[in-house]
C-alpha cells in the first residue's frame, strides 16, 4: 500500500540524477536551493534542499566490486508490491525524470504521488563530501576540471580551490623551451562534466596529478553520454575523466555512480537500511550497478539510455530486478489494477 507520507531526496549529478523516497518521513530539510545541472526543471519539482557533511570516514575506493550474474529482469506489473517491499526509492533523473531540457511525460504526477519533500545532492557534492570525510588538509587546494557546481560545493565545505570555468578561456602558447607552471599545493584534482574543457585544463590537471606528491585524482562520474537536449546524446563527464586518465595513466577515484560512496553517505546520514532501498535508473552500467553494488533492489526504466534490446542482449551481464518503460508506469499500472 502506498502511503502519502513518502519523502524524497534527489541526488543530482552534472549528467545524471537520483531521487530518494522514504515512507517514514524522517528527513529534516532547510530551504537553501543550490545551483544544479537543470535548475528550471528542478524548480518545477519544488525541491527543498539541505546540504551537509558527514564526519564519518568512508572508503569510496572499496565500493566497486564484481557483481555475480543475475536472473533476467522481470517486467514491473505490480508497483504496489514493489513499493511495499522497500523503505526508500532512489530515482536517477537524467533519462528518468527529464531528458535533456524537457520533463518526461507523467513525471510531475508520479512525484506528487510518491513524495512530500525532496532533497538534491549533486555529484559535485559527493566530491566535496568525500574530501571532508578524509580530512583533506586545510593547507591544500583542489584543482577543478568542471563547472560552478563543484566550486560552490568546495566553498561550502571550506576547501580551497582553483580552476573551473575561468580556465575555459585560457590557452597555451607553445614556444621553444616553454614550460607550464602549476600550483604545487594542489592536493587533489576533481574532474566532472565540463562544457568548457580544453587543453589547458588537461595539462594543468596532468601536472598536478603527476608531479605533486600524493595528489588525488577524483572523478564525479564516468558517464559516457548525457542529455543536454532531448534531440540527441552528448559526450558525458566520462570523456573529460578519460582525457585526464589517458595523460596521467592513473585510475580516478569515482565518488559518483556506480561507486556506492553517496549511497553509504546518505544511508548513514538518514539512517536508511540499504537492503530496503530500490534504485531506479536508465543506465545499466551506472544506475543499476550502483544499486546492485549497494545491495539494493533495482528497477530499470527504458525512457533514457537503455533500450529493451540492450537489456535483453545475451552479452549484457547487468540485470535489474525489474524493468518498465517509464516511471509514470507507477500511475498507469496502479490505475489498471483498480
Amino acid at each position: 500500500m502506498l502511503t502519502t507520507k513518502l519523502s524524497a531526496a534527489v541526488a543530482v549529478s552534472s549528467s545524471s540524477s537520483t531521487l530518494f523516497l522514504n515512507p517514514h518521513n524522517r528527513f529534516n530539510f532547510s530551504k537553501r536551493i543550490p545551483s544544479v545541472a537543470n535548475p528550471s526543471l528542478c524548480n518545477s519539482l519544488r525541491p527543498i534542499v539541505e546540504w551537509s557533511f558527514s564526519k564519518r570516514k568512508m572508503d569510496a575506493s572499496a565500493s566497486l566490486r564484481a557483481v555475480s550474474p543475475r536472473a533476467s529482469a522481470e517486467q514491473l506489473k505490480d508497483p504496489d508490491q514493489l513499493i511495499d517491499s522497500v523503505e526508500t526509492f532512489i530515482f536517477d533523473c537524467d533519462g528518468v525524470i527529464w531528458k535533456g531540457d524537457k520533463l518526461i511525460d507523467g513525471v510531475p504526477e508520479t512525484l506528487d504521488l510518491l513524495r512530500s519533500k525532496e532533497e538534491i545532492f549533486a555529484s559535485s557534492f559527493a566530491a566535496a563530501a568525500y574530501l571532508k570525510s578524509i580530512d583533506f588538509p586545510k593547507d591544500k587546494k583542489v584543482y577543478v576540471v568542471g563547472e560552478e557546481g563543484i566550486l560552490k560545493e568546495l566553498e561550502l565545505a571550506g576547501i580551497q580551490y582553483l580552476g573551473g570555468p575561468e580556465d575555459g578561456e585560457k590557452k597555451i602558447e607553445l614556444k621553444p623551451g616553454f614550460m607550464m607552471e602549476h600550483d604545487e599545493n594542489v592536493g587533489a584534482v576533481v574532474v566532472g562534466f565540463d562544457r568548457y574543457f580544453n587543453y589547458y585544463k588537461i595539462q594543468y590537471a596532468t601536472l598536478c596529478i603527476r608531479e605533486n606528491p600524493g595528489c588525488l585524482f577524483i572523478a564525479t562520474n564516468r558517464d559516457a553520454v548525457t542529455h543536454l537536449t532531448d534531440a540527441q546524446e552528448w559526450a558525458g563527464g566520462g570523456s573529460m575523466v578519460g582525457a585526464v586518465r589517458g595523460s596521467t595513466q592513473r585510475e580516478p577515484l569515482v565518488v559518483g555512480k556506480p561507486s556506492t560512496f553517496m549511497m553509504d553517505y546518505l544511508a548513514n546520514k538518514f539512517g536508511i537500511s540499504k537492503s530496503q532501498i530500490c534504485m531506479v535508473g536508465d543506465r545499466l552500467d551506472t544506475d543499476i550497478l550502483f544499486g546492485q553494488n549497494g545491495g539494493c533492489k533495482t528497477l530499470l526504466v527504458l525512457s533514457g539510455v537503455t533500450s529493451l534490446s540492450m537489456l535483453q542482449n545475451p552479452d549484457n551481464t547487468i540485470q535489474p530486478d525489474f524493468y518498465t518503460n517509464k516511471i509514470s508506469d507507477f500511475l498507469s499500472l496502479k490505475t489498471a489494477a483498480v
